[in-house]
């Protein structure tokens, strides 16, 4: 049985704040965390995300992060714990502790070195197996088609049969691949659920027939990606593009016109310090803060979209 009962919905890739001397900020961390559980259309949290700055993080420190998140929103959301390592035993050794912390679900990433040398197929099974053994719900981290670590349509069928892979975060960032993925996984299990994670086109992959999104933006504007999604799902295209039309400028301001990257996610927590959903927007270093010109296009979109606290 799924650990997790509903992944159909908004499901944030949460941002870790930091100290002043780049410490995890427990006390900002726990109230991040209650203000996205009171959002409309959020059914879970992840932890340990590129938007969370996973890569700085020891594995304790991402320990630490999923104790503190799901300590505090016992008993209202379940929370998924992202899985980024090189290998088997490393695996099943960060699958345990973030299982130990309180996650009932891991997002599992693929190992980095399969970036530059790709993979066997039975690679992708094994690995999902070995972190299976945990025994949580598995939601499995479909990487952008141009990198080596693109999983094939048939292989996320593969995937879709384990029954411990309960959900597909798919950011191919290829829309001809995006569609056949989508009904490769369909055909294998229907059940399993289907999140974009495309922040940076949000209203063209939603209408693909998935699940709901599963993205580091709704960590910011979980309020406007919900109210895009209650759009689509209604087949309201008018009001879906109206949202968009809200959310575009703050997309370009974060993301510049491209995918994520770790000054996206830098430029993501000054619109939220600009928004008041942050204190501070302290990133790790080497992460740079946002120069003058894109601090000047965050406060100009946050303020176009009414959310201009500061």
């Amino acid at each position: 049985m799924p650990t997790i009962q509903n992944y159909k919905g908004i499901i944030p890739a949460i941002a870790c704040p930091f100290t002043a001397d780049f410490k995890i900020d427990e006390a900002a961390l726990r109230s991040h965390a209650a203000w996205l559980a009171q959002q409309p259309g959020v059914v879970a949290i992840m932890t340990n995300g590129h938007t969370g700055e996973v890569f700085s993080l020891t594995a304790r420190e991402r320990a630490q992060v999923t104790r503190i998140v799901a300590s505090e929103l016992e008993g209202r959301l379940p929370v998924i714990s992202s899985i980024v390592c090189e290998g088997l035993a490393d695996a099943r050794e960060h699958a345990a502790m973030a299982r130990d912390a309180g996650a009932r679900g891991l997002d599992v990433m693929p190992p980095h070195h399969w970036l530059r040398f790709g993979f066997r197929p039975d690679h992708v099974t094994h690995y999902f197996a070995a972190i299976a053994e945990v025994g949580l719900d598995l939601v499995a981290h479909v990487y952008p088609a141009w990198t080596r670590a693109s999983y094939s349509s048939a292989t996320l069928a593969e995937l879709a049969r384990l029954p411990a892979v309960q959900a597909f975060k798919v950011g191919q960032r290829d829309m001809n691949k995006y569609a056949a993925d989508i009904a490769a996984i369909r055909k294998a299990d229907a059940s399993k659920a289907i999140l974009t994670c495309h922040d940076e086109y949000l209203l063209a992959s939603m209408v693909q027939g998935v699940d709901g999104a599963l993205v580091g933006f709704a960590t910011f504007i979980p309020g406007l990606i919900n109210d895009l999604w209650e759009a689509v799902k209604a087949g309201d295209l008018k009001r879906a593009m109206a949202v968009q039309a809200v959310i575009t400028p703050l997309k370009d301001a974060v993301y510049g016109g491209g995918e994520p990257t770790g000054e996206a996610h830098a430029r993501m927590k000054m619109g939220m310090y600009l928004a008041g959903v942050l204190d501070a927007p302290t990133v790790r270093p080497p992460t740079e803060a946002p120069n003058e010109a894109e601090m000047a296009a965050l406060r100009a979109a946050v303020a176009n979209a009414g959310l201009l606290k500061r």
